[in-house]
C-alpha cells in the first residue's frame, strides 16, 4: 500500500480504520435475521448504501486507484441490481440477489478484491512495481 498511497494514508489512516471497523462492528446490530439487504427499510438502506459506495469511489478515484475501482463498482452494480428485485422475481438469479445479506455483500467484495489484486500483483507486476503484460519480455 506505501507503494500506491501517501505515508499518511497507507501508514496510519488505512490500518487505523481497520482496526476501529474491528473494534466497532461487533457492537451493531446488523442483519442477524440475514434477510436480504434491501428488503426491509429500503430507502433508508439504498441511501446509505450510495453515501458509502459514492464515498468509497471517490477515495479509490482521488489516489488513482484504478485496480480496486473496477471490482467495487462490480460489486456494486451487482448490488443496484439486487436493490432492484425482489423475493418474487420471475428470474431466479434476481431473486437470488434480493435475498442475500449485508454480510454476502462485504464478502464478496473482499474476496473479489483478493482475487483480482493477487492475480495482478503475480501476473502483471514488474520492477519497480511497474504494470507489464505477463506475455511481453
Amino acid at each position: 500500500m506505501l507503494h500506491y498511497f501517501p505515508p499518511v494514508v497507507a501508514g496510519v489512516l488505512v490500518p487505523g480504520l481497520v482496526v476501529m471497523a474491528l473494534v466497532v462492528i461487533p457492537y451493531f446490530n446488523i442483519n442477524i435475521e440475514a434477510e436480504g439487504l434491501f428488503l426491509k427499510d429500503r430507502e433508508r438502506r439504498l441511501r446509505i448504501f450510495y453515501i458509502v459506495s459514492g464515498a468509497l469511489v471517490l477515495f479509490l478515484v482521488v489516489f488513482r486507484v484504478f485496480v480496486a475501482l473496477v471490482p467495487t463498482l462490480i460489486v456494486a452494480a451487482f448490488m443496484i441490481l439486487a436493490a432492484q428485485s425482489s423475493p418474487e422475481s420471475p428470474s431466479a438469479f434476481r431473486r437470488y440477489l434480493a435475498s442475500k445479506p449485508l454480510s454476502y455483500w462485504i464478502m464478496s467484495w473482499f474476496l473479489f478484491e483478493l482475487v483480482v489484486l493477487t492475480a495482478i500483483g503475480t501476473f502483471f507486476r514488474g520492477p519497480g512495481w511497474s504494470w507489464v503484460w505477463p506475455w511481453r519480455s
